[in-house]
């Protein structure tokens, strides 16, 4: 809770909020009679707003994405996937946890400010026609370069320390216990029900990624919460299940028509693990994230699935081109869009001189490896759009990338 000098205004301000969003008419075209083009817009250190210098800055943070929401609605996209709680804290008016000190420099510092940044973000986005996801990170707490002493001393870390483990240097919800899912419920509840959003995503960061040398310190919680399983990894991926399902369930029941997605790292299993997998050589959702997409498609729990197909076509570990053929054939009853990377291209006048050399003879130094793509999306019907990884990569506008992108989806669909 916040500390109460403060709860009188956060009262109010939650109060407009949802007399807001019961009130808005809405008058931008249907999501469903477009195709899907996204960015993601990320909060996390800075990457995509606010920048470092506009942190603590009301007006600057507020020019910074009108400038960032018009360069995009430029492009031909129609939709934004916004970040709105990178690690366990807020970019929105929050209930339950503190503003983001990628906000404010400080967490839970300025929360006397009548500003709510998802408010603003909604209202200057939907003027320019564009849909907004929320995007939430659900285990998270903080990056290893953000110690825990810097959390807000009434963050619930501090007041249900037992509901947290620690791996590599960073801080996660441990996700076998109910608590934690009641706590995810609350934050998505709290979004879904007073914003005026028209979807509730999440990435690829479920179980943290592997080091291959430090183990998962969960054993104590798996004793104690087996569930009827004998086996951690089988326990760890119905632990997933279970917050996928539930999220699922809870979103459709306050507003069906929001929906719900994932954006998950791009392989689910290889061949030589499932005679399911794709015929790639990486690291699996399913073995090491304990993330069971194919499943959670199978089951209908996710309206979308955004896998990051971040390689080029022809790349020996994982072809763009044979992924992209092993998600349509996988996607079920899901929508299927597909995550771009624009991230990975390489233009000479923007490197080092260093990443120069090891990437120039790469198709990611070629200007044409994002069209490429669009044009092997347009073969597979199941696609239904893309989503570009992210906003202040694309708009640097590597090897002409944002020409090319406004004149391919002018030509589609202006």
């Amino acid at each position: 809770m916040k500390p109460a000098k403060h709860s009188l205004i956060l009262s109010v301000l939650f109060l407009f909020s949802l007399t807001a969003a019961a009130q808005k008419t809405d008058t931008r075209q249907s999501a469903s009679d477009r195709p899907f083009r996204a960015v993601w817009i990320s909060t996390v250190a800075n990457i995509d707003w606010p920048t470092g210098d506009a942190v603590g800055h009301t007006m600057l943070q507020q020019q910074q994405m009108r400038d960032l929401l018009d360069k995009i609605a430029a492009l031909h996209f129609n939709t934004i996937i916004f970040q709105v709680r990178p690690t366990a804290d807020a970019l929105y008016l929050s209930s339950y946890e503190p503003w983001s000190h990628w906000l404010t420099g400080k967490q839970g510092q300025n929360n006397d400010i009548p500003y709510d940044p998802l408010r603003f973000v909604l209202d200057e986005a939907h003027k320019r026609n564009l849909d907004v996801h929320v995007w939430i990170n659900p285990y998270r707490i903080n990056l290893a370069r953000t110690p825990v002493s810097e959390l807000n001393p009434d963050h619930i870390f501090f007041r249900h320390r037992e509901w947290f483990w620690k791996y590599n240097g960073q801080w996660y919800f441990e996700p076998g216990l109910d608590e934690t899912r009641e706590w995810l419920k609350k934050i998505v509840r709290e979004l879904v029900t007073a914003y005026d959003i028209q979807g509730v995503h999440m990435d690829d960061y479920f179980y943290p990624y592997p080091d291959h040398k430090t183990q998962l310190p969960d054993t104590k919680c798996f004793q104690a919460h087996p569930r009827g399983f004998d086996n951690i990894e089988d326990w760890r991926r119905n632990n997933t299940n279970l917050i996928i399902c539930e999220l699922h369930e809870l979103i459709k029941r306050i507003k069906p028509d929001v929906q719900f997605g994932i954006s998950p790292f791009g392989i689910w299993r290889n061949l030589s693990s499932d005679p399911h997998g794709s015929d790639t050589h990486g690291l699996q959702n399913y073995d090491e994230l304990y993330a069971d997409v194919r499943y959670w498609m199978e089951q209908g729990w996710i309206d979308y699935v955004v896998p990051q197909l971040y390689w080029a076509i022809g790349s020996s570990a994982a072809d763009h081109k044979k992924l992209a053929y092993w998600w349509a054939d996988n996607c079920f009853n899901t929508k299927l869009y597909i995550g771009m990377a624009p991230y990975q291209l390489v233009d000479r006048r923007q490197v080092s001189a260093d990443e120069w050399k090891k990437k120039h003879n790469t198709a990611w130094a070629k200007p044409n490896e994002i069209c490429r793509q669009l044009r092997l999306h347009e073969k597979i019907p199941q696609i239904k759009g893309q989503v570009f990884f992210s906003a202040s990569h694309l708009l640097k506008n590597p090897l002409g990338v944002c020409d090319s992108l406004k004149t391919y989806y002018n030509d589609k669909n202006p």
